[in-house]
């Protein structure tokens, strides 16, 4: 058009530089968080892998879940079990952080750093923040939980009775003893009154103040996730790479690296499909060798080999960084191992994981065979102290899901994970 210019043509203005500038620094702005995930079905080790990143972190942060999660860490040959404090509480220069996604069972909170006391825990309460948006479980919640799993195969005052009469009315047969846990309840109060501050607004300092090393604990893994776990047996949280924003209300921008965690093989706890379990001596060997008993549930693990789909599809919705595989030297024994690379479905193979549980039901896994190493990796420390069929099963699974493995577990202390870059 002669004689006027369009708008897209104008010169910039006095303000276009600023505000490019502050595009700029509102893309890129703040410290970003490192988050470890686990890629099964849960018990894959994460305890471990946020032990030995939160040494130099100066945040450990949990997003979601509640004191359904067990995490075990092994420290100076002392085994801490963790459910619902973040595994970097040991860390005494670290500030633990639960965010406004976990879910609060006060007697459980002070049960389990009671335990861990008796081990060795100092000061904990000194550097725990729990956000004030965080939610409240009271042991009648647990109580129906437990009614429900049979089926199927808080606050105080008027509020809290209110609540309590709900779930009996539901459920008959639950007793609850209203005044006996108000009074118990009022006192945990107290205690934790400290501890509590707005969530958001600490996190955000976290990101946004002097550079910090900032770590995020997930809790349960993928296939257990609400919308993406294997429906209906999941639990009730996002517990996949969104949780960490929702969880403790900071953006996508700043997540940084996302490190998933997988067992060498799979495990999983309580009823539903499970493609590669070995219903046999492979099973029970797996079972007795890697001591797979629930650190919360103390239910007996289902296991089986190596499910590569179920770490292909965790990585689609996690678009994970890096790999932490753990446990390798349970395979130690065995003269050969079996990975599961491809599920078929009336003889063709399918490219994706299946949502529905009657079609996973009916799967069939495709496996390619490796030689097993038959030596002892308890004692390997570095990547060249590894048998070379150890070696070549590691970059078999980094091959198939296109992700680098960095940390490789032997055994059960800290010192025991033997880091590959």
């Amino acid at each position: 058009m002669s004689g006027t210019r369009a708008s897209n043509d104008r010169p910039p203005s006095a303000g276009g530089g600023k505000r490019g500038r502050l595009q700029h620094e509102a893309a890129t702005s703040g410290s970003r968080v490192t988050v470890v995930l686990g890629a099964q079905w849960g018990d894959e080790g994460k305890g471990k892998v946020v032990d030995l990143l939160a040494t130099d972190a100066d945040v450990v942060s949990r997003c979601q879940g509640g004191n359904n999660a067990g995490h075990t860490v092994v420290v100076d040959g002392k085994e801490y079990d963790f459910h619902l404090l973040p595994s970097g509480i040991i860390n005494p220069k670290a500030v633990s952080f639960i965010g406004n996604g976990v879910v609060v069972h006060l007697p459980g909170l002070f049960e389990e750093a009671e335990k861990n006391e008796k081990k060795g825990l100092k000061d904990w309460e000194k550097r725990l923040v729990i956000s004030d948006r965080a939610h409240l479980v009271f042991d009648f919640h647990q109580a129906v939980d437990g009614l429900q799993e049979v089926q199927r195969q808080a606050q105080e005052g008027k509020k809290f009775k209110n609540l309590a009469r709900q779930h009996q009315s539901m459920f008959p047969s639950l007793e609850v003893d209203v005044e006996g846990q108000l009074k118990r309840l009022k006192g945990f109060a107290e205690r934790i009154r400290p501890m509590v501050r707005d969530g958001v607004y600490f996190m955000y300092e976290a990101l946004h103040g002097p550079p910090k090393k900032i770590l995020v604990e997930g809790a349960n893994a993928a296939l257990l996730d609400i919308d993406f776990g294997t429906y209906p047996f999941v639990t009730s949280s996002n517990c996949t790479v969104g949780g960490v924003c929702t969880g403790l209300g900071i953006p996508p921008q700043n997540i940084g690296e996302v490190y998933g965690v997988v067992k060498a093989y799979t495990t999983r706890v309580g009823i539903g499909a499970f493609p590669t379990e070995q219903i046999n001596e492979i099973g029970d060997l797996l079972q007795s060798r890697g001591h797979e008993w629930g650190v919360t549930t103390g239910r007996k693990r289902r296991c089986g080999w190596l499910d590569l789909m179920i770490l292909r599809y965790a990585h689609m919705v996690n678009g994970f960084t890096a790999l932490a595989l753990t446990k390798l030297d349970i395979l130690d024994a065995l003269d050969e191992i079996k990975v599961g690379v491809a599920y078929k479905l009336g003889g063709k193979r399918i490219p994706y994981f299946p949502a529905n549980q009657e079609i996973l039901q009916k799967v069939e896994v495709e496996y390619e065979t490796l030689p097993g190493w038959k030596a002892d990796t308890t004692g390997a420390r570095k990547w060249e102290d590894l048998p070379p069929q150890a070696q070549s099963y590691i970059r078999f699974v980094e091959n198939h899901v296109g992700v680098a493995v960095k940390w490789v577990g032997v055994g059960k202390s800290r010192d025991s994970m033997i880091q590959l870059f």
